[in-house]
């Protein structure tokens, strides 16, 4: 990610985090900042070790969890339940509304492509899931993929 893509993904967390009520903190912003750089996702303590890095201090694993579940709660990261990283949000400075995410997740580059899952889709398995007598809890979705570039050279 750019420097200006950056700068606008930040900018627009803070008027997200203002809008709700909520504060992006100076360590909140960094975390998502460590995010936002990643190629691929990262577990908590990858991001501990990428914040010491990039911002010149520790940063205790535990500390990094928190700060992860309130940008996950502000819809600004998600967690990746399959592989227990995250990545920050695809579409943080959009102003489209967004559709349920769904993560492409390349088996063997580890890249990650969030999508939209359109709402018919999510009823559809909704009503799927209910038939079978289940509730769904998350209508996230996280399949294993190749992506073209790992694809092409598998080829």
């Amino acid at each position: 990610m750019n420097a200006s893509e950056l700068k606008r993904n930040l900018s627009a967390a803070e008027q997200s985090c203002r809008i709700s009520g909520a504060r992006l903190t100076e360590k909140r912003r960094n975390i998502l900042t460590v995010l936002l750089r990643a190629k691929t996702p990262l577990s908590a303590y990858e991001i501990a070790d990428q914040y010491r890095v990039d911002f010149g201090e520790p940063i205790p694993a535990m500390s990094v969890y928190r700060m992860l579940d309130f940008l996950v709660d502000e819809n600004l990261a998600h967690k990746l339940n399959s592989e227990n990283k995250y990545l920050a949000c695809a579409h943080i400075a959009c102003d489209h509304r967004h559709e349920t995410p769904q993560f492409l997740i390349c088996s063997r580059c580890s890249k990650v492509r969030e999508i939209g899952i359109k709402p018919e889709v999510i009823a559809a398995l909704r009503e799927t899931v209910e038939t079978a007598g289940y509730h769904l809890q998350t209508s996230q979705l996280e399949l294993d993929c190749l992506c073209d570039e790992c694809g092409r050279s598998a080829a």
